[in-house]
C-alpha cells in the first residue's frame, strides 16, 4: 500500500499522574505534560503508516513544531489525530492535533522518516 496525501491516523489516553508534567520533569503541575501529549501526536502518525510498512520497516521522528494550548487534568481522556500532508521520498509530514473532552490542546506538524529497522540499528548500535 502507498503512503498517500489525507492519509489518518489516530491514538487516544487517559490523563494519569503517571502522564502529568510532574511525572515527567517538564513542571511541577498535576496536567498532562507536554511531552506525553508529543507521545501520543507521534503514536497517531505511525498509526497513520502502519498498514502501508512491511516488516523489516519502521519509521523514526525527526522534525516536530507543535503548540500545547491548553492545560487538560487528571482523569480526563485525550485524542491526538495525524494526517499525511506531504509525501517526500522516505519523508512523511504529518498535521497533528490533540483534543480533550473540553476541545483543542495542542497542535502543529510532524515530520517522520521512512527507514529500515535493522540497518538503522545496526547504525544506531555501532556508535558504541
Amino acid at each position: 500500500m502507498e503512503i498517500t496525501v489525507g492519509m489518518r491516523g489516530e491514538a487516544s489516553a487517559m490523563v494519569s499522574r503517571e502522564t502529568t508534567a510532574a511525572a515527567a520533569g517538564s513542571g511541577s503541575l498535576l496536567v498532562y505534560g507536554t511531552p506525553y501529549m508529543i507521545a501520543l501526536m507521534e503514536q497517531a502518525a505511525c498509526a497513520a503508516l502502519a498498514p502501508c510498512l512491511d516488516e523489516a520497516q519502521s519509521s523514526v521522528g525527526t522534525h516536530l513544531n507543535v503548540s500545547h494550548e491548553s492545560a487538560t487534568p487528571v482523569g480526563m481522556a485525550v485524542r491526538a489525530e495525524a494526517e499525511v500532508t506531504a509525501v517526500d521520498g522516505r519523508r512523511i509530514t504529518f498535521r497533528v492535533t490533540a483534543c480533550d473532552e473540553k476541545g483543542l490542546i495542542g497542535q502543529g506538524e510532524h515530520e517522520r522518516c521512512l527507514i529500515r529497522a535493522e540497518s538503522f540499528l545496526a547504525r544506531t548500535y555501532d556508535k558504541l
